[in-house]
């Protein structure tokens, strides 16, 4: 049963403590340390950077006294939860749980307990639950770098969260759940192609550079930046589109008639595809040595 292998998988994944540390609290620790480390340096210099008529605008706003508004922080970071270097470091842990079997060669010893289907999407459903555990400590981390900067640079702490921003928030968080979700995919498929943890770790990386730069290679040859091929080759433009939708102002504004469907086909053609490729490749191949 599918339950069966969810629970089997999950509690394999209780027992990977170096999963948990990389795909999940790897990234928030060290956005605490660098806020820490990178506010005090602020301080430091507070004086000096003030009358620097170089200062970057992004720096200039971080020491302007106004207060830190945590509700709008909350939302903002909804929107930045699928970025590379989350995308990077869940992927170690989707990697480990696709590819694992195939490494420690016990495929063969569990397939007989349960249907091959069911096996792949045991595994799905834990990455899935990864996926949002690991969103969910990033948001509490990225409030927390807030409360830091607000402490070292002697600002006050606001909290504005109105039924809009509750709705954007909402909409901002699950769009970048599919994203996180849509790029492990390719893991997977990797993963039963090649039998090979380093390959489900590294190809979706390659992929995912090569998608970015599609219009690079799609320009020359006519094709538009809303055309179809383009939009369908770059999921992570697709992913941006849609954001700019759920946010709303002059970004959604900016939207042609037609972007935010052709933005939806390509994340879910990059989501399931792969998906079923996985179970297409898993179903015909030969377990006996991994």
């Amino acid at each position: 049963m599918l339950a069966d292998a969810v629970f089997a998988e999950a509690y394999r994944l209780t027992r990977s403590r170096t999963t948990w540390f990389w795909s999940v609290f790897f990234v928030p620790i060290l956005g605490l340390v660098m806020a820490v480390i990178g506010n005090v340096v602020l301080k430091a210099n507070e004086a000096k950077l003030t009358t620097d008529d170089k200062m970057p605008p992004e720096v200039a706003l971080m020491l302007q006294a106004g207060p830190i508004d945590l509700g709008q922080s909350l939302v903002n970071s909804a929107g930045d939860l699928a970025g590379p270097i989350t995308l990077l470091f869940v992927l170690i842990g989707a990697a480990t749980i696709y590819a694992g079997d195939y490494r420690w060669e016990t495929w063969r010893l569990i397939s007989a307990r349960n249907s091959r289907d069911n096996l792949i999407l045991g595994k799905v459903g834990v990455l899935k639950v990864l996926a949002l555990t690991a969103m969910t400590v990033m948001l509490i981390g990225a409030l927390g770098e807030k409360i830091i900067q607000a402490i070292i640079l002697g600002k006050s702490l606001t909290f504005t969260f109105d039924g809009g921003d509750f709705g954007r928030f909402l909409g901002l968080f699950f769009l970048s759940y599919l994203r996180i979700v849509q790029f492990m995919m390719m893991s997977l498929l990797t993963a039963v192609m090649t039998r090979s943890l380093l390959a489900a770790l590294f190809v979706p990386l390659v992929l995912g550079v090569a998608q970015f730069f599609s219009m690079q290679v799609l320009g020359p040859m006519g094709i538009k930046p809303a055309d179809w091929v383009a939009v369908l080759a770059n999921p992570g433009g697709a992913v941006d589109t849609i954001k700019a939708l759920i946010t709303g102002g002059a970004a959604a504004e900016s939207l042609a008639d037609g972007d935010v469907l052709k933005a939806t086909v390509s994340l879910a053609f990059w989501t399931l595809v792969p998906l079923i490729g996985a179970l297409a490749w898993f179903r015909k191949q030969d377990l006996s040595k991994e």
